[in-house]
């Protein structure tokens, strides 16, 4: 997918406008530390975000960096009264832009959360809404896909325990067969032994005696 080029303008949407200042503020961290090694050069950087949130990233130390740059200025560029006038003026400008961005933020947010609609028009509540609309169809597009992912995981495991039961069944059914084989041997050996034991080899005497036992004479069975 071919990526559009990005307007240079502020975003107006707050929610998109803070994960676009965590991105570029990581990127620009990174290649602020990039530059400080790869080219052993002293870097300083320093970021406020539109909450006034510091963000800071320094080579060695920031301070000595900041002396730094302020003697380099001072040398090259002695400052005149005007100039100081000027620029604290600019300064006190842009601190009071920063102040009124921060109010916006703080007041759309409190928008957002349902708070303070006293004072919103109509336009303004049907702003608030599609944003939470699209925040919402965002929320549920990613709930399932995280549902459906659990399903896939879930099928998959399921196939797995059916796989094992299916192997654990046949081994039971083979351990069953081999069983029954046992008992089949077992029990024709017992028959085939009490038949041995009621043959006519037998050495029981099954002749008939008369008279006193010293004196007896035996009589001949007929055969």
């Amino acid at each position: 997918m071919v990526r559009g080029k990005t307007q240079m303008k502020r975003i107006e949407n707050p929610i998109s406008r803070q994960v676009t200042f965590s991105k570029r503020k990581n990127g620009l961290m990174k290649k602020a530390f990039e530059l400080s090694v790869l080219c052993d050069a002293q870097v300083a950087l320093v970021v406020f975000s539109p909450r006034g949130r510091l963000y800071e990233f320094a080579s060695s130390s920031i301070l000595e960096t900041i002396e730094r740059y302020r003697s380099h200025t001072r040398i090259n560029n002695p400052p005149t009264t005007s100039d100081s006038v000027e620029n604290n003026q600019h300064l006190n400008e842009e601190a009071e832009n920063m102040m009124k961005k921060i109010d916006l933020l703080e007041t759309s947010k409190r928008k957002l959360l349902g708070e303070d609609l006293g004072s919103c028009s109509i336009n303004e509540l049907q702003k608030i809404e599609q944003q939470l609309e699209k925040s919402i169809n965002k929320i549920r597009a990613k709930k399932t896909q995280v549902y459906r992912e659990q399903i896939d995981q879930l099928k998959k495991k399921e196939k797995a325990l059916l796989a094992e039961n299916t192997s654990l069944s046949e081994k039971c059914d083979s351990y069953s067969s081999q069983q029954a084989k046992k008992d089949d041997r077992d029990n024709i050996g017992e028959v085939e032994g009490i038949t041995d034991q009621s043959s006519p080899n037998s050495d029981v005497e099954t002749g008939l005696f008369i008279g006193l036992p010293e004196t007896r004479t035996r009589r001949i069975s007929p055969s």
